[in-house]
């Protein structure tokens, strides 16, 4: 027999981190032969994550291009992905969550007639316009996946829901709280000058992340409740990693740039990030990623969305929507900061999102869709209490 021919396909840094454990994992495995792609729809971003962990895709097809919209990544990426798979045959793709290479890829092959696996299944909102076009990407995914990753038990409930075979669904626990923790062990400086310096003294510090495409429209509303928390708490450091999105700085930086205690940087490298928000003591954000992240750590979040589709950590209590209000916002910033007992009802709740061991559960599923081995127990919460 063969040795089976394994595909990740990959484009953006968030798809990355959430891969690497699992490339590694294929590449020590010698069950597997493993074909890394990346289409490079984030440029600089993905390759540290690469070069982090130390991964080499075998091909890149370099979409990253100033302007282009959706339907012209898909397209491109179609096109270059096609030829790719024609060559190698692989008999399992890996796509990974909601973005646009990641439907790209699983459509891709599909109609190459590869067995697709979907890792991150399930998550679902309910609302296919938010997050645009995410809600609609993991749709299209879920219907020619031949197995499911899924990440949480309310994830498979999902799936369930919408009638998809039961025994084509693994609850895995999210990879990224396996590329979480290893960052997290790692002793990494803080590049930015005055980002270190606040980071060594004993001052607070809150992380704000803030980029959604359905947000565009309340990012002046979200920069104000940043400048009104900053000047309330003039002892405490506010950090935005601000993306490079023009439209996401021009309706921020007024508001905050002229702050004393407000440090605004490029968006971080993925190590010099994961010790942000483990120094953070509060995270305000609009990222799916830092949701499940930053509760790992035991920081409070509150999420700058009208939904989510991550509801477990809410459901947990160590997530709020808070939405896109400025009053809102600064309102529930400032219980959790004024009042230790909310902060630490919040910071002490289990993380519903994973161990550590996704990474060897997405394996040992793939090695049983293919015949060559057996699934490991699924996660649940508590093992990640």
């Amino acid at each position: 027999m063969s040795v089976p021919k394994i595909m990740t396909i990959y484009g953006t840094r968030p798809e990355a981190i959430k891969v690497v454990p699992v490339i590694a994992a294929l590449q020590r495995d010698e069950r597997f032969i493993s074909v890394p792609v990346s289409t490079g729809q984030h440029r600089e971003m993905l390759d540290q994550v690469n070069t982090m962990f130390g991964v080499t895709p075998s091909y890149d097809l370099g979409l990253m291009k100033a302007g282009q919209g959706l339907n012209e990544i898909v397209s491109r990426a179609m096109v270059g992905l096609d030829g790719i798979i024609e060559e190698e045959k692989p008999d399992v793709i890996i796509s990974q969550g909601d973005t646009s290479t990641a439907m790209t890829a699983a459509l891709a092959g599909f109609h190459r007639g590869v067995q697709i696996v979907h890792l991150e299944a399930g998550l679902r909102t309910g609302n296919i316009q938010s997050p645009f076009p995410e809600e609609a990407n993991r749709r299209i995914i879920g219907q020619v996946a031949s197995l499911h990753l899924a990440p949480t038990a309310a994830s498979r409930e999902n799936l369930l829901r919408e009638s998809f075979d039961s025994s084509r669904i693994v609850v895995t626990g999210n990879t990224v709280i396996d590329s979480l923790l290893k960052a997290a062990s790692w002793d990494t400086p803080f590049a930015d000058p005055a980002l270190a310096d606040a980071a060594a003294t004993d001052r607070d510090m809150v992380l704000v992340t803030t980029h959604r495409r359905e947000n565009l429209h309340a990012m002046e509303e979200i920069g104000g409740a940043v400048q009104e928390l900053a000047q309330a708490y003039p002892d405490m450091v506010f950090v935005l990693p601000l993306h490079l999105n023009p439209k996401v700085r021009l309706a921020i930086l007024p508001k905050v740039e002229n702050l004393d205690n407000v440090i605004i940087t490029d968006p971080l490298p993925y190590d010099q990030f994961t010790k942000l928000m483990d120094r953070s003591k509060l995270v305000l954000t609009d990222s799916g990623g830092v949701q499940e992240e930053a509760p790992a750590l035991g920081k409070p979040v509150l999420v700058m969305r009208e939904n989510t589709e991550r509801p477990e950590a809410v459901a947990a209590g160590t997530v709020k929507l808070v939405g896109t209000d400025r009053n809102r916002i600064t309102t529930e910033a400032r219980r959790l900061l004024d009042d230790a007992d909310s902060y630490a009802e919040m910071a002490n709740a289990v993380n519903p999102y994973g161990d550590g061991q996704g990474a060897a559960r997405s394996i040992a599923a793939i090695s049983q869709l293919l015949g060559i081995g057996t699934r490991l127990p699924e996660f649940t919460a508590e093992l990640a209490a």
